[in-house]
This record gives structure tokens, C-alpha cells and sequence, in this order.
């Protein structure tokens, strides 16, 4: 014991000197850091206030000034706030600006004020209109949460430290005590290479080091995922941006995605074929990644010409105008189509996963179709692939089980599942008939995708349910017969610029041409709805809104028209049928009770838009609602947004979609609360050009800063870390073997 004495003493020694240097430096950084964040935030919201502070300087209007201030200082950061004339004197300011806060020129850098009640950090913002610079804002921002994390931070490091201390402390204790004979044994050992890896893989923390073990793993955790943030946001998400993470991260690997509905379907009308771009979310945000990274698009080939324009292989390359990527058909027969797609994935799990309050219909024959299809769409992966070890993006519900399908023929690809819609909770998910196959399928993936983290617990759970699994909650992996398989959360986007946006007409001409097009006046004023046909949707919910707004407000009531654009979808399925039958008679019944001769009130163009079309609708109208009972996501909705480059134009989303989480500055509506849309409604087409343009210039900013190109960026990135991860520990085990 004397001779470990000896070694631990002066290892404690080092130890906290080691942590004595490391502190002021972790403190250092932390401060230059939260300088960085706060300079980031103080331009932000002097952005962000330009336009309405500048009107009120403008009209000398000081209780409006002082009453914004007072607004904006309500948070926990921002202390003070003051204003300064071009000749630098302070004429406006909260109650609580520091005396010794003094005006500085907007362009000397940021300082820091120590009071004896707390530091304070203070910059100056220039603050301009037409005329010229009126003057700066003075943001003060208290800067006690940093020491909050100062300390924070050398709590763990203490952590850390003292946790090396005593593992190494217990280790040289225990080898110590070990008997000569275990030495000599022990050195044999090591002499041969034996026992260098498994006591690793094998080793658990004693109990007593159990909470230092835990905080030093969600320090890992922090530490990672802040670096993971920062290296995004110093990437410029755009189509080279996926090619490099390819080259870099993949080795260039060429990118195999499946998805049922193909970008571009082929149709024949007379003696010409026409190329049509389905009405598909999925095809939406899949179309520019393909464009970018090139690969292979393995799709159902539904058009009546589809066969007619591909080699005998099935393949085409498209786009049509400038071929960037291969097209990869699949052909199914009826029967085939009509178990896989709109028995088992349309009557069974689509329902199943959208609280829409529509009965989950399960047939046996639905489900032997479901995996005679999943399995053919595996062969195709596995024909395509040029390497054993290809990347895959597996899209949606229709192809739970092709994920393990892959993994049997090719084990070392790195497969990207995508669910698209909700993911239900267990007890829902439950009762369908096939639902561990379902389970086991999915899990074949390196990584699971779904728009929300709720989704992504959702899933967890379930499979922790209803399988034999080793689940880590905090890391959100899950570890089933030997695979390892991520669950995490990419919120998915839209192409940004707007290829579709940049072909359109200026947003007058487009107004001036929808009001045309559909016999309104110039002035009359449009609500707008696109969706597919669904009962997700929110559809009926949306027009019952319309024919409130109408009674209690009768004077929108020759002034306002509500154009649904509804894509057919489904139409063979039963309820389906009866859906689009209940629009029609409501959307009559409203245009009946308050339309007239040359007055639609609401107009119905169920039909196939291009998207073309449907951004030209997107720019002409006053709003556009977004209703849907529960959704994954939902596009349109950053779809209008990124339409209406006149930063003009109000979104009125459901609560219940994925981009309600990321767009608040819509109008966030219960689509069930009929009076609450009406409201809205009537909100939005009486709402200022000011406040549309501030609540139109946040979501537009969010969506090109997370446009489709990191949502897939971000997946390629962790597929690589995962091949990575899969690699070392194969190699590891390798070496175990022979060893």
C-alpha cells in the first residue's frame, strides 16, 4: 500500500495543478465566446427594430420608444437599452440604463462595463432611414448568466479531474494488491497480446463513481453537440456544400435513394409525351439533394409512358432539360400496387400514424404484398450499387422493411431511413398485426430519421417496448442483434433560393393575373389552401373557418375569396372518395349561402398544379393556411414563405405540424377551433405591411439558413460518423479474434 501511496500522492499533486491552469483558460474562452454570442444577438435586434424604431424617432413619439425598449428588455439577457443622436446624446432610454454607459460611435467595438452589481456588455448599433442615420441603439446586456456558466464549467473540470483521480487512484490500489503470481500471469499475457481489448469493451464503473461517470458522459454530450452546431453554421449549405461532405466524409460516394413516388413521371397524351413533376412533398425536398449529389432516384414507374422512354434496365436519366442523375423504375403490377401502396401503407400506416380520427384497416394479403414490394425495391438497391458498401436514403412509411432487406445483401452499406410522417405512440403503434416486423425492418438502418424529437421519443419507446433491445435514451441509440442503429431528429426543408421562385413574375404581375384568371377584381382580397386530398389536411376544418369569417365579418363578403388548389390523391380508396365528396358540397353550401352570380366566396380547382403555378398562387395571395390535423412536417408552409420575396403576405399554420416548432411567427391556429382559424383569418387580411414584413423577414431568414441541403447535409454527416464508429469496431473485434 506504501508504494501506491507514493504514486497516488504525486499524481493528486499534478492533478490539481493541471486543473489550476486549465480554469483560467476555459474562462477566457468562455468569455470571449459569450462576447462573440452577444455581439451576434445585439445586431440582430437592432435589425430587427430598423424599420418600426426609425418611424418612431421620426414622429418624437418617446412613450412608444420607451414602451418598445421596456418590451424588449423583458428577457433575461438584455439589461438596458438606449438610444443616442448623431452628435452622441443620450435622449432615450429604460429606467435602468447605467449612468456610466456612455454613447460610442457604432463602429468601435463592443465593450464591457464592471459595476459592482454585475458586468455589463455594451454596443452600439447604427440606426438608419431613407433620409440618412438618425442615431445609435445602445444595447446593454447583462452578463451574470455567463458567470453562471463560468462556473458551471469548472464544476465539471473539477469533475473531470477528480474522476481521473480516483479511477486511476482505484486502479494502481487493485493492481497493488494483486499477488505476484497475478503479475507474472498478467505480464505472460500482455507478452502474447492477449487481453488488451476485451477488458475494455467489458469494463463497468464501479458503483460509487456512478454519477461522476454520468456527468462527465453528458459533458461529452454538451461538448459534442456544440461542436457538431458550430461546424455547421460555418458551412455554406448549398449544392457544393453536399458535394464536398460527400468527397470528404463518404470517400464520394454515390447516394442510392428509394422512395415510391418518382420526380418526374412520363405520361402520354395523343401522339406526344408529356413530363409531369408529382404533387409530392418527398419529391419536393429529394429533387434538388439528386440534382446536387447525383446517385441513383429508385422509384414506382406510374405513368402510362414511363416504359415507353426507359433502357432496358428501367433507367432514364433526368432531369429532362439537363440530366444530372439516374432515374431507376420500378414496375408493379396491380395487384402489387393495390396491397402494398393502397391497402397496407395507405389504409394501414398512414392512418395509424395521423391522429385524424380515420380507423387503421389491416388484410392479411395488404401485408404479404407490403413485403413482396419492399423486397423488390431491396433487389433493385442491390443491383444499382456500384460498391458493397453504398450510402442509401430510404423515404417513408412505404419501406419499413427494405432497410433489413439491404443489410442482408449488402451488410456494409450505411443505410438513411426517413419517416416522413408522425410516429405514433406505442400503445397506438401496437395494434397493428405486423408490428415487430415492422420494427425489426426499420432497425436494418444505420440511422433513423424524423421531422420532431417527440417523434423520435415516439419511436424510442415503441422499440423499447416491443422488441429485445438495448436502448440508450440519452444518446438516442439502440443496439439490436449486434447492429447500432441512431434515432435523431432532422427537421426537413425546401431549396433555397427557390429555383421556382427565381422563374416567377414580379409579385404585382402575379396578383394582377391570379385575380384574371379566376374573374376577381384587382383589389379583391385571397386567402389561399394547397394540399393533396388528404383527411390530414384539415380541409373541411379550412372551409368551415371561411364560412365563419363570412358571418362575422359580413364586410369581407364580396371583398374575399378562398382559393383550395387539392391534388387527387388516393382516389381508390374508399374514404378518399368520401372525402372529396364532402369538400365539394361544403365548398358549394358556403358559395350558396353567400355567393352570388359574379361572387365565389370559395373557389375549388381540384386538379394537378405544377409548381410553377402553385408559386405564382403563393405570391398573388393575402394568405396562405396551412391546416392539417397532424403532420410531419408539412412544406407548403415554407413553401409560401420562401415565395414571397416581397417579405409581404401572412402564414397561418396549424399547431399540429412540425414547422409550427420552427416558424412562431405565423399564425399558430388549432385547426379544431373553428372560431380561433376564423379569427385569424380576419387577422391576417387586416394586418400592416410593418408587421407583415417583420414576421415574414424572420421565417424567411430561418429557412435559408436551414434550407434542404443541410437537412440532408446533416444526415450524410452523421452517416459518415457512424461508418466510422462501425469500422473501429470491427476492426476491434478483428483484432480480438485473432488475438
Amino acid at each position: 500500500m506504501k508504494y501506491s501511496l507514493r504514486f497516488i500522492i504525486p499524481l493528486a499533486v499534478a492533478l490539481t495543478l493541471i486543473a489550476y491552469a486549465v480554469i483560467p483558460l476555459v474562462d477566457r474562452l468562455t468569455l470571449k465566446w459569450f462576447n462573440r454570442d452577444l455581439d451576434i444577438r445585439g445586431r440582430l435586434v437592432a435589425t430587427t427594430l430598423e424599420d418600426s424604431l426609425a418611424a418612431l424617432i421620426r414622429l418624437h413619439s418617446r412613450p412608444k420608444i420607451v414602451a418598445l425598449f421596456n418590451r424588449i428588455t423583458q428577457g433575461e439577457r438584455l439589461f438596458a437599452v438606449g438610444f443616442c443622436d448623431p452628435a452622441g446624446k443620450l435622449i432615450y432610454k429604460t429606467v435602468n440604463y447605467p449612468a456610466l454607459a456612455r454613447c460610442k460611435p457604432a463602429n468601435t467595438p463592443s465593450y464591457v462595463l464592471e459595476l459592482p452589481e454585475g458586468a455589463l456588455h455594451i454596443a452600439a448599433y447604427e440606426i438608419k432611414d431613407q433620409a440618412g442615420v438618425l442615431g445609435q441603439l445602445v444595447l446593454v446586456h447583462s452578463m451574470n448568466f455567463m458567470l453562471h456558466r463560468s462556473e458551471d464549467s469548472r464544476r465539471y473540470i473539477f469533475y473531470l479531474f477528480a474522476g481521473l483521480g480516483v479511477i486511476v487512484s482505484l486502479i494502481t490500489v487493485i493492481i497493488a494488491q494483486v499477488s505476484w503470481r497475478g503479475w507474472v500471469s498478467g505480464l505472460r499475457a500482455l507478452s502474447k497480446g492477449e487481453g488488451l481489448i476485451r477488458p475494455i469493451a467489458h469494463f463497468t464503473s464501479p458503483p460509487e463513481l456512478k454519477p461522476i461517470v454520468k456527468d462527465l458522459r453528458a459533458l461529452i454530450r454538451d461538448i459534442e453537440t456544440d461542436r457538431k452546431a458550430r461546424d455547421e453554421d460555418r458551412i455554406a449549405w448549398a449544392p457544393n456544400a453536399l458535394k464536398e461532405i460527400l468527397r470528404r466524409e463518404l470517400s464520394g460516394e454515390e447516394v442510392l435513394v428509394i422512395s415510391n413516388r418518382e420526380p418526374y413521371i412520363h405520361t402520354r397524351h395523343e401522339q406526344h409525351i408529356d413530363v409531369q413533376l408529382p404533387a409530392s412533398g418527398v419529391v419536393t425536398a429529394l429533387e434538388p439533394i439528386m440534382r446536387a449529389c447525383s446517385g441513383t432516384w429508385i422509384a414506382h414507374g406510374g405513368g402510362n409512358a414511363d416504359r415507353d422512354v426507359v433502357d432496358k434496365h428501367g433507367r432514364i436519366q433526368v432531369p429532362p432539360e439537363q440530366p444530372a442523375y439516374t432515374l431507376r423504375r420500378v414496375w408493379l403490377s396491380k395487384q402489387e400496387e393495390d396491397g402494398y401502396y393502397y391497402g397496407f401503407s395507405n389504409e394501414g400506416l398512414w392512418p395509424l400514424c395521423h391522429i385524424a380520427h380515420v380507423r387503421p384497416i389491416f388484410r392479411s394479403n395488404d401485408w404479404h404484398q407490403y413485403v413482396a414490394v419492399n423486397r423488390k425495391f431491396a433487389e433493385a438497391v442491390a443491383a444499382e450499387a456500384k460498391t458493397d458498401d453504398p450510402v442509401v436514403l430510404v423515404q417513408d412509411y412505404h419501406f419499413a422493411l427494405v432497410p433489413k432487406m439491404i443489410r442482408e445483401r449488402l451488410p456494409q452499406a450505411t443505410i438513411i431511413t426517413f419517416w416522413h410522417i408522425p410516429w405514433p405512440n406505442r400503445e397506438a403503434f401496437g395494434i397493428c398485426p405486423w408490428r415487430e416486423e415492422l420494427l425489426d425492418g426499420l432497425l436494418g438502418s444505420s440511422i433513423i430519421g424524423f421531422h420532431t424529437r417527440f417523434h423520435c421519443n415516439n419511436f424510442v419507446d415503441t422499440v423499447d417496448r416491443l422488441l429485445e433491445c438495448r436502448v440508450d435514451h440519452d444518446a438516442s441509440t439502440i443496439s439490436y442483434q449486434g447492429k447500432l442503429t441512431a434515432v435523431n431528429h432532422y427537421p426537413i426543408s425546401i431549396e433555397w433560393p427557390s429555383r421556382w421562385a427565381q422563374q416567377q413574375k414580379p409579385v404585382v404581375e402575379c396578383r394582377a393575373e391570379i385575380r384574371t384568371l379566376n374573374g376577381l377584381s384587382p383589389g379583391h382580397r385571397i386567402g389561399l389552401g394547397v394540399d393533396r386530398l388528404d383527411y390530414t389536411k384539415g380541409i373541411l376544418e379550412r372551409l368551415h373557418a371561411v364560412e365563419r369569417l363570412l358571418e362575422t365579418e359580413s364586410r369581407w363578403v364580396g371583398k374575399f375569396s378562398f382559393i383550395q388548389i387539392g391534388a387527387p390523391t388516393r382516389s381508390s380508396i374508399e374514404h378518399y372518395q368520401h372525402f372529396e365528396t364532402q369538400v365539394r358540397a361544403l365548398a358549394q353550401h358556403i358559395n350558396h349561402r353567400f355567393g352570388r352570380d359574379d361572387y365565389q366566396p370559395v373557389i375549388l380547382k381540384i386538379e394537378h398544379h405544377g409548381p410553377a403555378s402553385v408559386y405564382a398562387y403563393y405570391r398573388a395571395a393575402d394568405f396562405c393556411c396551412v391546416s392539417s390535423l397532424h403532420d410531419g412536417m408539412n412544406l407548403v408552409a415554407k413553401e409560401f414563405v420562401a415565395a414571397r420575396d416581397d417579405e409581404s403576405g401572412v402564414l397561418i399554420l396549424s399547431q399540429f405540424t412540425g414547422a409550427a416548432r420552427e416558424l412562431p411567427e405565423a399564425l399558430i391556429i388549432n385547426p379544431y377551433n373553428v372560431e380561433q382559424c376564423a379569427a385569424a383569418m380576419n387577422l391576417a387580411l387586416d394586418m400592416g405591411e410593418m408587421e407583415q414584413r417583420d414576421r415574414m423577414r424572420g421565417m424567411r431568414g430561418l429557412i435559408s439558413e436551414f434550407n434542404i441541403y443541410r437537412w440532408a447535409g446533416r444526415m450524410l454527416i452523421d452517416a459518415a460518423r457512424m461508418r466510422q464508429h462501425n469500422r473501429l469496431k470491427q476492426r476491434l473485434r478483428e483484432g480480438s479474434d485473432a488475438s
